[in-house]
């Protein structure tokens, strides 16, 4: 199991988008799945406590952020994050990839509105913006999306190669 880059993790996310078809990606909706992905990802490693990226999120004041990833999109404010035409998907093992086109298919149909609104009624967004640091961690992330998802999707991760 392979701790990537966070610039990894959003350029795939940026790679499954379709603006011909009105799916785009703001800045706050990318953060969004990346901490989606993150959390899903801690779910399914299960006792492996290695993250799916290196790069650490905070609670920001709109929701979950990797301040990596939001300083390499600011200067777009509000606007769409160009897609990725040539993303490689070997760099990402198989099973990884499953699940993050899993987060995608499910999160990336709301809006970054909605996805905001969710992350601020979910447990680890709410302990991390109580502290000081406002780092959430992979163990927390983990412990929420456990319960989160279904056993069977955690076997099947397993026994994919």
């Amino acid at each position: 199991m392979q701790i990537y880059q966070s610039n990894v993790v959003a350029d795939f996310f940026r790679s499954r988008a379709n603006p011909d078809v009105g799916d785009i990606l703001s800045n706050l909706k990318l953060q969004k799945l990346c901490y989606y992905g993150a959390g899903i990802m801690a779910a399914v490693r299960q006792n492996d406590a290695r993250p799916l990226f290196s790069d650490r999120i905070e609670a920001w004041t709109h929701g979950p952020v990797v301040p990596a990833q939001y300083s390499r999109f600011k200067h777009l404010g509000a606007d769409a994050i160009p897609p990725v035409e040539d993303f490689n998907t070997d760099q990402i093992e198989a099973r990884d990839r499953m699940v993050l086109d899993n987060v995608y298919d499910f999160y990336g149909q709301y809006s970054a509105w909605k996805l905001r609104n969710m992350t601020h009624d979910e447990a680890p967004w709410k302990a991390a913006f109580a502290r000081e640091n406002k780092v959430i961690t992979t163990g927390e992330l983990k412990e929420f999306f456990i319960s989160e998802i279904d056993q069977d999707y955690v076997k099947s991760y397993h026994e994919a190669r």
